[in-house]
């Protein structure tokens, strides 16, 4: 199970020697495992020269040591220096394979952005089911039951209105045993949440349920909610986690708009915000991105000061930071990804965005 520990690693390991990075799709609903070692094969053909250590490796372990229990694997080795790093996951990912000084890291940061530590609810008014969801797989899940709310049939009892027993008196003490549950259920889904460490949060139910628990949700949870749905208390969690997905995904595209528009505007204005590769780089380089957003599967070589780490898109001989010499690399996004993330910004990749691809496919809002 890949987890935000794994990425840091991943990010902060170096060596003297290049790591070989594979993405293999390995959904068992669209073929099976001897297609993917075919195909894995010839994804490392081109790399079996320069980096044989590595494809021996992969192909030791796909052949004889992998069990096919996941829908994407994700390998990085380095044979020279003792790594090899596995991850079987329950999504599926697009096929890639490189060999760069470093492990590569954009698709995970993708996959963990969209699908990391999602928090469902369900909720009535007797109480809620809450799960714990990370990169499309359960980890935990837990249930909160109140009072049960109980409804006394017209002409049952007393009929002064008003009075317990009564018509209208029931109904006021149904609500009444409803909205304490309710609010109970808030608060064992907030230390849920906080123990598990949810980024987002979905919540599904009927509509007059679904808005009595997000008001009564504490601020700091209720701006994490990216989306509500209908949804029974009984379903099973596979229907819960394929309509969190679906609804996360539309919730997504929105929020990838609504971002898209902020940094091209931001731009524009010539504040808290770039575009392009050359100002995009530069930004990054000064430690200024506090959002970085690119097009998925984006990639341009650049150059790199061999002293400060400087990043350009312009072929210069010399750094005009430290003078040191300039070299190029093969993918200059995939560096400023990772020095993004390790001065504390964020990574944001972009799927859809006709805007960002006249915009140059990269960008960023600033924090200065």
């Amino acid at each position: 199970m890949l987890t935000e520990q794994d990425l840091q690693e991943l990010i902060s390991y170096q060596s003297n020697y290049p790591v070989l990075s594979i993405f293999l799709n390995a959904d068992p609903s669209v073929g099976s495992a001897d297609v993917y070692k075919l195909r894995l094969r010839q994804m490392l053909k081109d790399y079996n020269q320069d980096a044989p250590e590595d494809t021996e490796a992969v192909e030791r372990f796909v052949e004889h040591e992998y069990d096919w229990s996941g829908r994407s694997l994700a390998i990085f080795s380095c044979a020279k220096d003792d790594f090899f790093r596995i991850f079987s996951l329950a999504l599926p990912m697009r096929d890639r394979i490189r060999l760069l000084n470093r492990p590569y890291v954009k698709p995970l940061v993708d996959l963990l952005n969209n699908y990391g530590n999602y928090g469902v609810v369900l909720v009535d008014k007797q109480g809620a089911r809450l799960f714990h969801f990370h990169l499309g797989q359960l980890q935990e899940q837990k249930g909160t039951m109140g009072e049960a709310v109980r409804h006394t049939k017209l002409g049952g009892g007393s009929q002064t209105p008003g009075r317990r027993g009564g018509a209208t008196g029931q109904t006021r003490y149904a609500e009444e045993v409803a909205a304490r549950n309710i609010k109970e259920a808030t608060r064992f889904a907030a230390s849920f949440f906080k123990q598990k460490n949810v980024r987002r949060v979905l919540i599904g139910g009927t509509e007059a349920n679904v808005a009595r628990f997000i008001n009564l949700l504490p601020k700091t949870w209720q701006s994490l909610v990216m989306g509500t749905f209908p949804m029974e208390m009984t379903a099973g969690y596979i229907q819960v986690l394929d309509k969190a997905i679906a609804v996360a995904q539309k919730a997504k595209r929105k929020n990838e708009t609504r971002l898209v528009n902020a940094v091209i505007t931001a731009a524009a204005k010539g504040r808290e915000g770039v575009i392009r590769l050359d100002d995009t780089l530069g930004a990054v380089h000064a430690g200024q991105v506090q959002k970085l957003v690119i097009c998925e599967g984006y990639r341009a070589a650049g150059y790199r000061c061999q002293g400060c780490g400087y990043l350009t898109a312009q072929a210069l001989e010399k750094c005009p930071f430290c003078s040191n010499p300039i070299e190029i690399i093969e993918d200059a996004i995939e560096m400023a990804v990772r020095k993004v993330l390790s001065d504390g910004g964020e990574v944001e990749v972009i799927h859809e965005s006709r805007e960002l691809e006249k915009a140059g496919r990269i960008g960023a809002l600033l924090r200065y």
